[in-house]
């Protein structure tokens, strides 16, 4: 009989959430004084996010989106498109790397900037996700998401974590940088949590998928065993679907074939476990691949490198200069 683990989901789609290992590059606590601008950079596969402590700040994203954020707000960019925050729309907004910030640990800064009017306090960071489902969710995001404080009562449990946050920041007590970017890991799932709860596009496409029944649990079964021989036949009997029932079902919701999917996820899992410093012999047959030829052969063909170019590359190029 299969030992469950007691902490993990039941159901896909809480499963792809549980799973999400999260790898931040930035945190940055900003002291602020009107006016006062901040251009943050493009970091291509990071997330921006921005917690208001006190004040107000101006997001602009975009061409000509922007958005008001208050005292408890929670901002998320999910697709690393450089960015404004500013004390108003005329504040100059200086390159945040050009600004002299102080090295509290390694990935943890403290930035005072401004003009000397009102203050505001900021937290921001940036942090990518390492799982390749991450991958496949921030996809699928808005430009924005924006957690605001005055929102229903589900985000209250939001609210007393940016409070703790809030307060970690300020204090600075020792392993309060710890502290802070824990919390802001966790707030970052969250906010998507609340926007996959509450927008009708979570309920398509691949998110729609993992929340149908029988796709579902075909989904979550190649993610828990993607060493598997699958078949589509063995797929359609999990879900308790004929084959060719299953077959269109899964490529009208998820958007290609079945075993399609299985090989790019499984090329994913591959890229991440290289990146990590396995070798190419210990990651074949992890993959279900009898020989590191056939492994190779299909990481180039889906990824489009072959696959120890993959291992050599660099993990986070964009934060190098950071």
């Amino acid at each position: 009989m299969r030992s469950l683990d007691p902490w993990s989901p039941t159901d896909p789609l809480g499963e792809a959430l549980h799973s999400l290992k999260m790898n931040g590059a930035f945190y940055c606590r900003s002291e602020l004084t009107a006016p006062w601008g901040l251009a943050m950079p493009p970091m291509p596969g990071y997330l921006w996010f921005h917690v208001v402590v006190s004040g107000r700040v101006l997001l602009k994203t975009g061409e000509a989106e922007e958005t008001l954020l208050h005292p408890g707000d929670f901002a998320l960019v999910p697709h690393g498109e450089g960015h404004l925050l500013q004390s108003d729309p005329t504040a100059p907004t200086p390159a945040i790397l050009d600004l002299d910030r102080e090295r509290v640990s390694e990935r943890y800064e403290i930035l005072r900037h401004g003009g000397g009017g009102a203050p505001t306090g900021l937290i921001c960071g940036a942090v990518r996700f390492d799982q390749p489902s991450g991958h496949k969710l921030v996809d699928l995001l808005p430009a924005t998401i924006v957690i605001g404080a005055s929102q229903s009562h589900q985000t209250e449990w939001m609210q007393s974590t940016l409070r703790l946050m809030a307060a970690e920041a300020r204090e600075l007590r020792p392993g309060g940088e710890t502290v802070v970017t824990r919390l802001a890991d966790i707030l970052v799932v969250q906010a998507i949590r609340v926007w996959i709860e509450s927008d009708p596009a979570a309920r398509l496409g691949w998110l729609g998928a993992l929340r149908d029944k029988q796709i579902g649990r075909s989904i979550a079964l190649m993610h828990r065993e993607p060493a598997r021989p699958w078949t589509v036949e063995a797929l359609a009997g999990e879900a308790a679907m004929s084959r060719s029932a299953f077959s269109a079902r899964f490529t009208e919701m998820v958007g290609e074939p079945a075993l399609q999917y299985l090989t790019r996820w499984r090329m994913h899992l591959g890229q991440a476990a290289l990146a990590d410093g396995a070798t190419i012999a210990e990651v074949a047959p992890r993959l279900g691949y009898q020989s590191e030829a056939a492994f190779a052969r299909a990481f180039k063909r889906v990824m489009g490198m072959a696959p120890g170019a993959a291992r050599r590359s660099s993990r986070s190029p964009a934060a190098a200069g950071l």
